[in-house]
């Protein structure tokens, strides 16, 4: 088996506001106010890829930013409208980017249900992994992956970690079969 990259150069540190040193920074308007007193108590992981199994290029950031053109791609046309967005994408190549502040509510979840409490947005982070339920994940995600979760911990303390497909079962399937839960959860100590 390869060795994992070796990312130690990159650090990972989330501030009081929730931005995090080491990532990439474009700032979403697909956000808003976390609701009076919530507590970030959850970490989302989530998969995409645009156009679904096509990795690189500019269509995810322009999805969360509201300029992904309909006209561009055919898929592209069932996403017109659609107001998304996430706290952080991990490239294929373990590049991180975020897109809203930690402290901020990010809209990555929808409908979603965890422990018994609603919408999830509320209370989680989002973390998307450039990928598709049926391609598995790279080691340079999975290294980049668990650095920024054991930050979101040293912020905000141990917080449970679901996939999207835990918090809206039925409607989501993602990160899917190929995400290795058992190593992530080996990476971050969990």
């Amino acid at each position: 088996m390869p060795s994992e990259p070796d990312l130690s150069a990159r650090r990972f540190l989330v501030d009081a506001a929730g931005l995090c040193s080491g990532a990439n920074w474009i700032a979403s308007p697909n956000c808003d106010e976390r609701p009076e007193g919530a507590r970030i108590d959850l970490v989302v992981i989530h998969n995409i890829s645009l156009p679904p199994g096509e990795f690189g290029g500019p269509w995810i950031t322009d999805l969360f930013l509201d300029r992904l053109h309909p006209g561009a791609h055919p898929y592209f046309a069932g996403l017109a409208g659609l107001r998304v967005s996430s706290h952080f994408l991990i490239g294929r190549e373990g590049e991180v980017t975020q897109y809203v502040p930690c402290g901020m509510r990010a809209w990555h979840a929808g409908a979603s249900s965890w422990k018994g409490r609603q919408s999830c947005n509320d209370f989680s982070v989002g973390i998307e992994l450039e990928g598709t339920d049926f391609t598995p994940f790279t080691q340079a995600q999975y290294a980049s992956l668990a650095q920024l979760t054991r930050s979101l911990f040293a912020r905000y303390g141990a917080l449970d970690v679901a996939g999207h497909s835990e918090i809206a079962p039925g409607r989501k399937t993602d990160p899917g079969p190929y995400f290795d839960w058992a190593r992530y959860r080996a990476c971050i100590g969990a």
